[in-house]
Parts: C-alpha cells; sequence; structure tokens
C-alpha cells in the first residue's frame, strides 16, 4: 500500500449514519482498545526492578518511589500505543476483517474510527517520550545517549510492530522484539533509571521476563494461524504449523521456568522464585485445550489466553518476591 493511500484509510472518520455514543459508552470504547488485561505485562518488568533496587539498596527511597510511578505511567502509555497501533494498522491492512479475531475490534464494531486513533497515537507518542525524558534527564550525561537510543527504540518498535514498512509482527518477528523490549530494555533500563547507573544483573532476571512476555503473544497468535495466513500475516506459530507451534508452547513455559530456578541457583534469587511452578495447572490446562483442537478449528483457544497471562503473573510475582526475598 503506497503511502498516500495509507494516510487517507488513516484518516477515515466514523461513519456518519453511526449511533452517537454517549460519554460511558466512549469510555468503555477506549478501554476495550487499551486492553488492560495485558497491562501486566509491563507492570512486572518495572516492579521487578524496583525489587532489584531494594535488593541491591536495602530501601527505596522517595526519588524512587517517584521516578517508579512514572516508569510505570510511561510504560502502560508504550504498551497502548502499541496496541492502538495494532488495532489501526491491520485494521487498514486487512489483517483484523472477516473471521479474524485479532485486535480489540474497536474499528470494526463502529465505536472508534481510524482517524481518532491516529490522532490518539499522534498525541501519545511525544507525550510518552516526554516521560522517558524527564526521566532520563536526571541520569549522569554519559548514560543519557544509550537511553534515548533505547526509549526511542522502543517506542518505535511499538509503532511498527504492525505499521509499514517495516510491520516485523507479519515477519514472524513479534515475539523477538516482544522479548528483547520487554524483557531486556524494559527491565534492564528501568533498573539503570531507577539506580542512577547501570546493573549486569538486570540483564539475567530479564531474560526470563522477556521470555514470558513472549510467550503470551505466542499463544495469543494461535488461535489466529489460519486466519492470520490467509490475510497474510505470518507470525512465528503460522510459520511453525499447526503440530509443531504446539510442540514448542509445550517447550515453552518449562524452560521459562528452568531459566527461573536457574537465577535461584546463581544466588540472583532467592527460594520464592520456585513458586513459579504453582503455574503448572494453568499450564496442563492450556496444553490439554490445544491438543483437545488438534488439528481443527483453533479459533476458540481465544477464549482460554487468560491461562497463558495466569502462568506470567504467577511466574512475574515468583520472581519478584525472590529478588526482594
Amino acid at each position: 500500500m503506497r503511502c498516500g493511500d495509507l494516510l487517507r484509510e488513516a484518516w477515515v472518520p466514523r461513519p456518519a449514519e453511526a449511533a452517537k455514543l454517549s460519554l460511558r459508552q466512549h469510555i468503555r470504547a477506549w478501554w476495550q482498545a487499551c486492553r488492560p488485561p495485558f497491562f501486566i505485562t509491563a507492570a512486572i518488568p518495572v516492579t521487578l526492578a524496583l525489587a532489584l533496587g531494594f535488593r541491591l539498596q536495602g530501601s527505596i527511597n522517595a526519588a524512587q518511589w517517584a521516578s517508579y510511578a512514572l516508569l510505570l505511567a510511561g510504560c502502560f502509555m508504550g504498551l497502548t500505543i502499541a496496541n492502538l497501533a495494532n488495532d489501526l494498522f491491520d485494521h487498514i491492512l486487512g489483517v483484523d476483517g472477516g473471521d479474524n479475531i485479532g485486535g480489540s475490534r474497536v474499528i470494526q464494531s463502529g465505536l472508534i474510527s481510524p482517524r481518532q486513533l491516529s490522532i490518539a497515537l499522534l498525541l501519545l507518542t511525544p507525550a510518552t517520550l516526554a516521560v522517558g525524558g524527564a526521566l532520563i534527564m536526571g541520569l549522569a550525561p554519559a548514560l543519557r545517549p544509550a537511553l534515548w537510543s533505547l526509549s526511542l527504540f522502543a517506542v518505535s518498535s511499538a509503532v511498527f510492530y504492525v505499521a509499514p514498512p517495516l510491520r516485523y509482527g507479519h515477519r514472524a518477528l513479534g515475539e523477538v522484539f516482544v522479548c528483547l523490549n520487554m524483557g531486556f530494555i524494559m527491565v534492564g533500563a528501568s533498573t539503570t533509571l531507577l539506580l542512577g547507573r547501570f546493573e549486569p544483573c538486570s540483564l539475567a532476571l530479564a531474560l526470563p521476563v522477556g521470555l514470558m512476555v513472549a510467550g503470551v503473544l505466542y499463544y495469543q497468535s494461535l488461535p489466529e494461524i489460519e486466519t492470520d495466513l490467509a490475510a497474510g500475516k505470518h507470525t512465528l506459530a503460522n510459520r511453525l504449523g499447526k503440530r509443531q507451534a504446539f510442540l514448542v508452547f509445550r517447550l515453552w513455559w518449562p524452560a521459562v521456568w528452568i531459566l527461573l530456578l536457574n537465577l535461584w541457583a546463581a544466588g540472583l534469587a532467592g527460594w520464592p522464585v520456585a513458586l513459579c511452578l504453582l503455574g503448572l495447572p494453568f499450564y496442563i490446562i492450556a496444553c490439554g485445550r490445544i491438543r483437545a483442537a488438534g488439528q481443527g478449528d483453533w479459533l476458540p483457544l481465544d477464549a482460554h489466553g487468560h491461562l497463558v497471562r495466569k502462568c506470567y503473573l504467577i511466574s512475574g510475582a515468583a520472581l519478584i518476591l525472590g529478588v526482594l526475598l
């Protein structure tokens, strides 16, 4: 799609004949578009950085609490950029049309127009960078260029996950970039911003976190293997095919848990990290759902995404407790 066509599609208003929404309906529509259940994927990496700060210092001062609050706000804003851009560009490119269940469906249901999403992105992107800039300018000058580069990379990644010309989420690279952004960058940069110095051990903690967030994204792509492929969207799951995609899912979470237990063995986290195994029943149920679907219709698997999010919540909380204790 040419740039001019893309811009025209991104500026389409709500149909003139569409019913006017009440204030409550507007709020509910934007809440739906933001997808708040996924905010936990940002809350855990930032809170992990705070826990690491406590482990290294023995306390958290008032300035660090303020930075933590700003970090949470900035990361939630960045995640919202990714969600809104996903809705907008997958709609324009026809990925979320027809039987596809992707996105929040706010455009397809007539609640929010492409123009409204575009305006929101134009406002939210500089606001997110401003929050990051406020935090970065409090650091030593030597650290600022690296943090600015990481911030710009992360925000650009949020937009170009589905936006042309990169669309790396359509090229089976979504999990790689999510692991990098939500793991290494979010944990490592948050720790640096909170402590005012780079801590190499933060990267060891970041690896399982990045894989966990990528694991949430990976499961979300399983129900859409066929519909994404039909729309020309290539994900890791549909590149693998159903049989191999299920095998990768079965290996994914045990690998995460082994990494978490290795942090305990290496002395980077305490025994509470072993509580990650409390997510095992949800993993087993999720595997059972996929096995039952076999080679048939996987769209109903979308209703069970909460199982993987619970694995992430339990494992992330266990890691934070392990670092604290």
